[in-house]
């Protein structure tokens, strides 16, 4: 739909009282008369049928239903304005901060080394990492997108799904001879398990083989909010690890971890997935990483590249 000049300049009169409070100042921002202003708001009132400013002798302020259009609005404009630095770069030249949120563990191993090709080939971005096993708030602390592992609960969020997330249960060969290798999961009872205590944990252990199901609740003397520190215990036989496959993929194919249980799966609706926050327009470089890390996860994951056959 073409934007005439008519409605280009209430949105622009619109505008520019929103973030003046004030006829006079938005007649001066846009250089003409405030009675044009409020002339030209007024118009786009009744067009629209709904009031969005409340007048007094003081003061101007957005009405709810003008907050909502006003925030459509800049983020359209802001839309544009990208759309425009990219089209007179050529398309690659994009600018601005674009700030991202992964996965402590999974972030350094896997992405942390990918990353830089995406940073390559876009010089002119201040590209900001944030690496946290916590679920970071997109919409309040200002990320423009996230690689989440698990499950997803906010509505607010665009999410898209990566791959597939596998937990997996994982021991070292020591551990096994000397414990024994569990064969069902209720033979977990009688062995050490790992606890991650991290925020983003479940206090029960839910396996399937086939119409088979089990729900462990797991025990042991070795607990920490750290991947990295629970797995290191696990390569040293201290007792039975359970994450994604992303963490032991490599232990396995070495043989410093051992896939316990292999027949059976978590049960899990989990994934891995990218989400960003839920604006219709967003910006250019938003859209150029989710291209890119699609495209990074379109041959299938690496680590599953590096399990045993």
């Amino acid at each position: 739909m073409e934007l005439d000049q008519g409605r280009a300049a209430e949105y622009s009169a619109l505008l520019a009282v929103a973030r003046t409070c004030s006829f006079n100042a938005a007649g001066l921002a846009l250089a003409r008369h405030p009675t044009i202003v409020s002339k030209r708001i007024a118009a786009l009132e009744r067009r629209l049928g709904v009031r969005l400013l409340e007048r007094t002798t003081r003061r101007v302020r957005l009405t709810d239903v003008g907050a909502r259009l006003t925030e459509r609005l800049e983020s359209a404009a802001a839309a544009i304005f990208e759309a425009e630095q990219e089209a007179a770069a050529g398309g690659s030249e994009l600018r601005g901060r674009l700030r991202l949120a992964f996965p402590a563990a999974m972030g350094r191993h896997w992405l942390a080394p990918a990353l830089p090709d995406f940073a390559r080939q876009y010089p002119g971005l201040d590209i900001e990492v944030d690496y946290a096993e916590r679920f970071v708030d997109l919409v309040g602390e200002g990320f423009d997108a996230a690689v989440r592992l698990g499950t997803l609960g906010d509505s607010r969020l665009i999410a898209r799904k990566l791959a597939d997330h596998q937990i997996v249960l994982g021991a070292s060969p020591s551990y096994l001879e000397r414990r024994g290798t569990p064969c069902h999961p209720r033979d977990l009872a009688a062995h050490n398990l790992l606890r991650y205590t991290g925020p983003v944990s479940s206090p029960e252990w839910k396996l399937r083989k086939g119409s088979l199901s089990e729900t462990i609740l797991p025990d042991g003397n070795y607990r920490s909010n750290d991947i990295g520190a629970l797995l290191e215990a696990a390569r040293q036989g201290i007792g039975i690890a359970a994450f994604g496959d992303w963490s032991m993929s490599e232990d396995f194919k070495r043989g410093t971890l051992v896939h316990a249980l292999p027949d059976w799966r978590f049960l899990a609706n989990e994934g891995i997935y990218l989400v960003r926050p839920s604006k219709e327009f967003a910006p250019a470089r938003t859209e150029a990483f989710v291209r890119w890390i699609t495209s990074l996860f379109s041959n299938g994951v690496p680590w599953r590249r590096l399990a045993p056959e």
